[in-house]
C-alpha cells in the first residue's frame, strides 16, 4: 500500500543515509520503523485493559481475607512447635 507522509528534512536524510547502508530501500526501512513502533506501544493497550479488570479491586486484603487462610491452611500440622 501507498501513503504519503511529511516528515522534517533532516529525519528524511537521515533514513535516506540508514536505508543505504543497510542496502535497503526507503519504502522497506519506513515500514521497519513503523513495524517497530506499533510493537513497541501496542503493549500499552494490554496494561489499560488490565488497569480496567484491577479497577475497584482491593489491594490490601482485610485480615482472615482468602490468601491469609490459604496459608494458614498450607502449615504442617504434625510439626511439634
Amino acid at each position: 500500500m501507498k501513503a504519503a507522509v511529511s516528515i522534517r528534512n533532516d529525519i528524511f536524510k537521515a533514513a535516506d543515509h540508514t536505508a543505504s547502508v543497510m542496502g535497503i530501500s526507503r519504502s522497506e526501512l519506513y515500514g521497519k520503523a513503523v513495524d517497530d513502533f506499533v510493537s513497541r506501544h501496542s503493549s500499552e493497550h494490554v496494561t489499560e485493559k488490565l488497569d480496567s479488570v484491577h479497577d475497584g479491586v482491593e489491594s490490601d486484603p482485610a485480615p482472615g481475607s482468602l490468601p491469609e487462610g490459604l496459608q494458614f491452611l498450607s502449615a504442617p500440622t504434625d510439626v511439634a512447635w
